[in-house]
């Protein structure tokens, strides 16, 4: 199955920001990893975010380039598998990004 791949604006200039080549390895692990499978979980690549209903997703990319993003699955079959990238940030900065962005997810939270 085939997802298109979608940056927010905010996503857009997190990338624009990063060095050439580092944006380059950023695009291609975009492309690698998130193109047909962005929620395959893997130890250490694509992590599940728990406690979030937003951003539901984290891919390392290298050791200090974190991309958060969520996955939307089609309905039926007119609609497209779309994944939305909405940060790309840097290890040191991604609790911080978390802890302003993160939206918690309820049903988790404990009664």
């Amino acid at each position: 199955m085939r997802f298109d791949i979608f940056l927010t604006p905010e996503a857009v200039e997190d990338l624009q920001s990063l060095k050439a080549n580092v944006r380059t390895e950023v695009q291609d692990a975009l492309e690698r990893h998130l193109r047909h499978e962005p929620a395959k979980c893997s130890k250490s690549r694509i992590k599940r975010l728990r406690g979030l209903s937003k951003p539901q997703y984290r891919l390392r990319v290298g050791s200090e380039i974190r991309v958060f993003y969520d996955v939307n699955l089609a309905e039926n079959d007119d609609l497209e598998n779309v994944v939305m990238i909405l940060s790309i940030v840097s290890k040191s900065d991604a609790d911080q990004w978390l802890e302003q962005f993160g939206e918690s997810d309820e049903t988790s939270s404990p009664l």
